[in-house]
């Protein structure tokens, strides 16, 4: 279900487009990197480059680590053959051994499985994406969407990086969408990135409804929250779950320093989650 209220899925696929063309063109650079996860988001952002730029002008970093499936770098390989576009396989598992190697002393005194670890990952790709787009002169673009946003799901200095944010107005079921409409003449994005749960593949068995509502229900209160100018008590009064609202109170009010430091976004919505001199249109 389109989640975006205001614009139809073509408009929102034009615009976007449209957008990555005219901030290449005011950048002067032509080639654009980005990470290929196997997920839903940058497969994505993918097709809506090689639109933009043509696919000889987007490049993708694949950079499994010991909890990537193998179905997903499957699926990021089979994504970037449908789309012509070029790539490279960049495992980090040795990089970020060495890391933890050299944090072992500092940690000693805490070695339990944190977040700290999950973001050291993150980073680690973020300095491959950032190499390569000093190397080459491509911007990088990130691959965040607005529910990810709104709670704080993401990595800064690390898959929260970029030249520019593609879809991080656009929440998570209108990528969804995006996503079938970018499949309507033939099958770009693979089915079963359009299927699986959406995950971050930071430690084994991870899943995106480990630390967020389901999308299904998160998605609608973002969007009241933001683009209807509700408020938390509004929605309670509504009789909207009070679990639920608790739980967005919570992700929403821990992660507002992220918004301050991510890049410039594509507007949609007319009303995105960064402050209006982030936005691009």
């Amino acid at each position: 279900m389109l989640i975006n209220r205001d614009l139809s899925i073509e408009q929102i696929h034009d615009t976007l487009v449209g957008g990555i063309k005219s901030y290449f063109n005011k950048c002067h650079v032509s080639r654009a990197i980005l990470g290929l996860s196997g997920g839903i988001d940058s497969a994505v952002v993918a097709a809506l480059a090689v639109e933009a730029l043509g696919k000889e002008n987007v490049h993708g970093f694949m950079m499994p680590s010991e909890f990537s499936t193998l179905h997903s770098i499957q699926d990021a390989v089979d994504l970037a053959e449908n789309l012509g576009m070029s790539y490279d396989v960049i495992p980090i598992a040795g990089v970020y051994a060495e890391l933890m190697k050299a944090l072992a002393p500092v940690f000693a005194n805490k070695k339990e499985w944190s977040v700290a670890e999950e973001n050291l990952q993150a980073r680690t790709r973020g300095i491959l994406l950032m190499a390569y787009s000093n190397k080459f002169n491509a911007l990088l673009l990130n691959t965040s969407n607005k529910s990810e946003l709104c709670t704080g799901y993401g990595t800064l200095y690390g898959d929260l990086a970029g030249a520019m944010m593609v879809i991080a107005d656009l929440y998570k079921g209108d990528v969804y969408e995006l996503a079938g409409y970018i499949n309507k003449d033939s099958q770009i994005i693979p089915q079963s990135t359009m299927t699986k749960a959406p995950s971050a593949e930071l430690h084994v068995g991870q899943k995106d409804s480990d630390s967020l509502p389901d999308y299904a229900k998160l998605d609608p209160v973002l969007y009241e929250l933001n683009e209807g100018g509700k408020s938390f008590e509004d929605l309670e009064k509504e009789g909207v779950n009070k679990e639920l609202l608790a739980k967005v109170r919570s992700l929403t009010g821990k992660s507002s320093f992220k918004i301050h430091q991510i890049p410039p976004i594509l507007n949609i919505s007319g009303k995105p989650i960064v402050y209006k001199e982030k936005c691009l249109l």
